[in-house]
């Protein structure tokens, strides 16, 4: 499959970049998982989820301990479905059109200190599930979402600013203890529907 389709070759021999896509692609684009590129999705607390259905595109911050999302194998991970806001946006555009974009990012090192990259692109054919093996590892999932990789693509650090993590979210499900009610679940109109 390839990574570009018409419209992306339409700009490159537009603005002459259709030599240059070629040898990035050649040179970095993979479709399966590096021990490298494993470490760092595995390391890092969230990433940001692009869905389309349709007119409805979705872009989702997800979050959660370094290590919620695991990489099970060289072209495939999962990730968990915590408690939401009900919408099911991404999951919904996921039932609807199955490809979906992942944007895993390090913002604590600056380019130069030696990090070759600060952010990788994950493309693939996602599912969800109430039921899977993974399910068991993640307190307070309610369903995996399970990504069959079609590209892994590592970006340049260039414009990735330099910031550091002061603490995590203390929404994340962690065993042994509960969480705090979100502020948007005490408001009356929603509260009573919970």
């Amino acid at each position: 499959m390839s990574m570009f389709h018409e419209g992306n070759r339409e700009l490159q021999d537009k603005y002459d970049g259709r030599a240059v896509a070629d040898r990035i692609v050649d040179l970095v684009e993979t479709s399966s998982f590096t021990d490298e590129f494993r470490d760092f999705v595995e390391a890092v607390p969230f990433f940001f989820l692009a869905t389309a259905a349709g007119d409805n595109t979705d872009c989702s911050f997800k979050g959660g301990a370094p290590g919620f999302v695991r990489v099970t194998t060289p072209t495939q991970l999962v990730f968990p479905d915590y408690d939401g806001n009900r919408m099911y946006k991404s999951l919904g555009n996921i039932v609807k059109n199955p490809n979906v974009g992942l944007l895993f990012m390090k913002f604590g090192a600056e380019e130069g200190q030696g990090e070759l990259y600060l952010r990788l692109r994950v493309s693939g054919v996602a599912s969800v599930h109430d039921e899977h093996p993974e399910l068991t590892n993640y307190h307070g999932a309610q369903r995996i979402v399970q990504v069959d990789v079609t590209h892994i693509f590592p970006n340049c650090p260039r414009y990735v600013p330099h910031m550091e993590q002061v603490a995590p979210s203390r929404h994340i499900p962690e065993a042994g203890t509960e969480q705090p009610t979100p502020a948007w679940k005490k408001v009356p109109p929603i509260a009573e529907l919970l």
